[in-house]
């Protein structure tokens, strides 16, 4: 059942569904799209999330209860079999289980779950792995919907395109760390997310990735148009790299030559539901042909 509440004077929040799921995120992606396009008066704002979305509003140009009956109509007519989501393939290397990730865990032991192993190790157990390896190859074997950007910004919330079944899922700490690296890879729940910059944070640490997500300076050729350069509706494939990659790519970043690899792509979000294993077979084929 969706939840419509208000929040405040000049916001509408919608939540369609309690669990994150493909089917509800890219259930809120169509609303929001349509509902943009549609350009009513007083609509300040549209914030699309993993299973939710939010509008921002003039009431004195419209009235938050007729904005709702609006947000209602558009949930019964817009589908997602008649929606096309054009985004792009994105290579985005990691080097996992690094030193510089490892010595941040090791610190924040006594916030963990299990203070004797490291967070791949524990993440590796409770998901059914019997090696750290082979939950990496599970991370990296399918790529991930950029399902919402936030809590900081360009942060990527990533939703991988598998069977519910397959889904990797870890809690976060018990209670969180006051430091992690920039561009720490991790995983809290079913998301997994590089840390734009330094700072707090609570999700397992499985590795760092090589190039910034986040440049205030925009010296890159990536973020000419925006400082942050995951945006929703990507499609991420992290590709585990060695120490040798990972060194060549930060020079490549620090003299400003650094590109990611991408491809543009449009589908319909049937095409996942309906066969994960055939979706990731093609874009991960077309990005690297």
């Amino acid at each position: 059942m969706t939840r419509y509440e208000y929040g405040g004077d000049e916001f509408i929040f919608v939540e369609l569904s309690e669990s994150m799921s493909l089917e509800a995120n890219f259930q809120a992606m169509a609303i929001t799209k349509q509902l943009r396009e549609e350009k009513l008066p007083g609509i300040l704002d549209i914030c699309p999330s993993n299973a939710s979305y939010m509008v921002r509003f003039k009431p004195e140009d419209i009235h938050p209860d007729k904005l709702i009956s609006k947000l209602k109509e558009l949930e019964q007519s817009v589908s997602v079999d008649d929606f096309n989501i054009s985004s792009r393939v994105v290579d985005v290397p990691i080097l996992f289980d690094d030193p510089w990730t490892n010595e941040a865990l090791m610190r924040f032991r006594d916030r963990h779950q299990d203070p004797t192993s490291t967070d791949l190790e524990y993440a590796a157990r409770i998901n059914g792995f019997d090696s750290k390896e082979e939950l990496i190859k599970a991370i990296t074997d399918y790529p991930y919907l950029v399902s919402m950007i936030g809590f900081v910004p360009g942060l990527p919330w990533c939703y991988q395109m598998v069977p519910r079944e397959q889904q990797i899922e870890v809690p976060k700490y018990v209670r969180p760390r006051t430091y992690t690296p920039e561009r720490a890879f991790g995983f809290g729940g079913a998301f997994a997310v590089i840390y734009p910059v330094q700072g707090a944070g609570g999700y397992q640490l499985f590795g760092i990735a090589a190039a910034p997500i986040y440049q205030k300076e925009q010296r890159l050729y990536d973020f000419k148009d925006s400082i942050t350069f995951p945006r929703q509706g990507d499609i991420f494939r992290y590709r585990s790299i060695t120490m040798e990659e990972f060194q060549s790519i930060e020079k490549q970043v620090e003299d400003g030559t650094f590109r990611y690899l991408t491809r543009d792509i449009t589908f319909k979000p049937q095409e996942v539901l309906e066969n994960p294993k055939a979706f990731s077979d093609e874009v991960l084929g077309g990005l690297y042909a």
